[in-house]
């Protein structure tokens, strides 16, 4: 049933920023949410910021979707672990008696769809099929939490199995430690066109911790691409240099990013960078591979992590000889990372020859730019067909968004906020109203299964 690659695109399908967006600094190795922990959050500007860069894609002619928000604070967790009463009772005494498990409870961390899943397109996988494998996130507690959720969200998104495989999290486990497409990158001559898939991982299970956790193990990568039924032919094993971890690279997609035949990364992004220039030219198929060093003469592994350059998204726009990059305005506001910038676009024959400057300040706040806050899913058009429609987004469903946002959202997010057990209705009643919304249905959210006391 392998289709045609002719049409085949790359539609990023961008996190919802949730209600309950706060900075509680539980992400060790993110610099970004360390530094920020227990600054007051403006969740509503959160959103609409996410909203606006999504149509700010749309306007430069490319394909978008829009993914859920999870349900927080996590209610139904909490019950799990023995707390009772209303909701908003057991909002409380959380928040009370237990402030770290509350705080994994109440994260947003959900919006960086890129922790999503691993995606491969079904020109790369043996049975025709798109696969998607959930990620387990199983290093950080308020991110293991993420994986039912989103397995449900991509059921919804995906629902042909005979077109879609979507698999479930890898068991949690120190040796399978799987954060999804922010560590992996897809190269190839044309988003339908088979391609060489580049899984980057810290670490193997066997390997002693130091510094800064490294957040995927080979192991993991491996699974994922026997579960997508990969060739081994076109995929690729990268090690991340220790160095950028320690650095504050806690993910691959802080310090290179990648898109058609364009690898574009930072010096010190890789722990063997020949050997990865060699891999990939010998398994590319129909196009060669051109790669944008930063060198960290220009670019240090400091403004890298801070400007979060490389956590840009790289683009076709429609009709254009060369790559775009959609950068965050701490990129310009960078000297060293804007005058780099500046310099590599103005390149004869570029192969990123322009950029698109997208405000997401709130998320770059808590460690999250634009290539976090979305998931990239290569489609034939027979392939969108059979996806949930309402999933995509256009300009009556921005508008709906942007409404339902102005309504339910708060304006400021303090910590002082959080133990409030009148947000637990506020959120439920924001996502209840989103499951009409979005074709979700009534019982998405766990909150809706087990009714309100």
């Amino acid at each position: 049933m392998t289709e045609t690659a002719s049409g085949a695109e790359e539609i990023n399908f961008d996190g919802l920023v949730g209600p309950t967006h706060n900075y509680a600094g539980l992400s060790e190795g993110n610099l970004a949410s360390a530094r920020n922990a227990n600054m007051v959050a403006r969740p509503r500007e959160a959103a609409l910021q996410g909203l606006a860069k999504m149509q700010r894609l749309r306007a430069l002619g490319l394909s978008q979707g829009v993914l859920p928000p999870h349900e927080r604070p996590n209610i139904t967790w909490l019950r799990s672990l023995g707390f009772t009463g209303s909701d908003g009772e057991v909002w409380e005494r959380a928040w009370r008696t237990e402030p770290t498990i509350a705080r994994a409870a109440l994260a947003a961390s959900a919006m960086w769809a890129a922790n999503a899943a691993t995606i491969s397109p079904s020109a790369d996988c043996a049975d025709g099929r798109l696969h998607a494998t959930v990620a387990n996130l199983q290093t950080m507690l308020h991110r293991v939490l993420e994986g039912e959720q989103t397995q449900r969200t991509l059921r919804c998104l995906l629902p042909d199995e005979a077109r879609f495989a979507v698999h479930p999290a890898l068991l949690p486990h120190d040796a399978l430690s799987d954060e999804g497409a922010a560590n992996h990158m897809r190269m190839a001559a044309a988003a339908g066109a088979p391609g060489v898939e580049i899984f980057v991982y810290g670490r193997q299970a066997s390997e002693a911790k130091t510094g800064f956790p490294a957040r995927q193990t080979l192991e993991a990568c491996r699974a994922v691409a026997r579960s997508h039924q990969l060739d081994a032919s076109r995929a690729v094993f990268v090690k991340q240099a220790p160095q950028a971890i320690d650095a504050g690279a806690f993910h691959n997609d802080v310090v290179a990013v990648a898109h058609e035949h364009v690898l574009f990364h930072h010096e010190d992004a890789f722990a063997d960078k020949a050997a990865l220039y060699a891999e990939v030219r010998a398994k590319a198929q129909g196009f060669e591979p051109v790669f944008v060093e930063a060198p960290r003469g220009r670019v240090g592994l400091d403004d890298a992590v801070t400007s979060y350059l490389f956590n840009s998204q790289l683009v076709r726009l429609p009709g254009a000889r060369s790559l775009t990059l959609v950068a965050p305005t701490e990129v310009r506001e960078n000297n060293k990372t804007a005058a780099y910038v500046a310099e590599m676009i103005a390149q004869p024959n570029a192969a990123i020859e322009q950029v698109e400057y997208v405000e997401v300040r709130e998320s770059m706040r808590n460690g999250g730019g634009p290539a976090c806050l979305r998931l990239r899913i290569v489609m034939t058009p027979a392939e969108r067909a059979a996806a949930a429609q309402g999933f995509f987004l256009d300009d009556a469903l921005a508008a709906q968004l942007e409404a339902w946002v102005k309504k339910h959202y708060r304006e400021a997010l303090a910590p002082d906020d959080l133990g409030d057990p009148a947000l637990v209705g506020e959120t439920q009643a924001a996502l209840d109203e989103l499951t009409r919304i979005l074709p979700l249905g009534g019982g998405f959210y766990p909150f809706q299964r087990i009714g309100r006391d």
